[in-house]
């Protein structure tokens, strides 16, 4: 399919047939979620991959029941960063210089510039930006999964705080952000996916500035 054909195909879906990704799709959707750009390429967050079904059990009812936690192939919890912690973006900068080649002082201008703008910010504006890099590899997941034919849904309307808790994610100054549902969709159930795609004109959503 073109990018505008998997566009075009892709739904949320809301009912699917517990058929498990082949396991090459699964890396595919994953590598996706890596390669995913995030504010100053710090990747600040996790992704809990879940197939465990006892974990699915356990986390439907602190998200709305919605059934696609427990019916889909796999469940992706994103979790952001607490907060942007001086030793969590310095060993980021150490990393990204050792693979690189670079010597520390290549980046410490930048580096320092950065640490100097986040100190001036709160903890919950820390997690507020990363929580928002984590709707960007959203993003590319739910895109890579359309290219391969793997029907998605993203994920909200659950108990962050209840989330945070069966994961044990505080302890890993981590929280919560969004999640998504991946595997085959029910074709009989799922009534969402028969109505007609309704989406705003370009001429409603686009503001042109020449």
């Amino acid at each position: 399919m073109s990018l505008k054909e998997a566009l075009h195909w892709r739904s949320a879906t809301k009912s699917y047939n517990g058929k498990v990704i082949e396991k090459e799709k699964i890396e595919q959707i994953l590598e996706a979620i890596r390669l995913a750009p995030s504010s100053s390429g710090l990747q600040p967050f996790k992704v809990l991959v879940i197939t465990n079904k006892e974990l699915r059990e356990k986390l439907q009812p602190i998200a709305c029941q919605q059934p696609q936690i427990v019916e889909a192939s796999h469940i992706l919890v994103f979790a952001a960063w607490d907060e942007y912690t001086p030793e969590r973006v310095d060993s980021f900068f150490e990393f990204s210089n050792k693979v690189r080649s670079l010597p520390s002082s290549a980046t410490d201008d930048y580096r320092l510039n950065l640490l100097e703008m986040l100190d001036q910010k709160t903890k919950d504006q820390h997690f507020m930006n990363a929580s928002q890099q984590t709707y960007i590899a959203l993003g590319f997941g739910l895109l890579a999964a359309a290219d391969l034919k793997i029907d998605a849904t993203p994920l909200e309307g659950f108990d962050n705080k209840a989330v945070d808790d069966l994961f044990n994610l505080p302890e890993k100054g981590l929280k919560s952000s969004v999640m998504m549902a991946l595997g085959y969709k029910d074709e009989e159930n799922d009534w969402w996916g028969k109505l007609e795609r309704v989406r705003r004109s370009n001429e409603d959503l686009f503001i042109e500035l020449n």
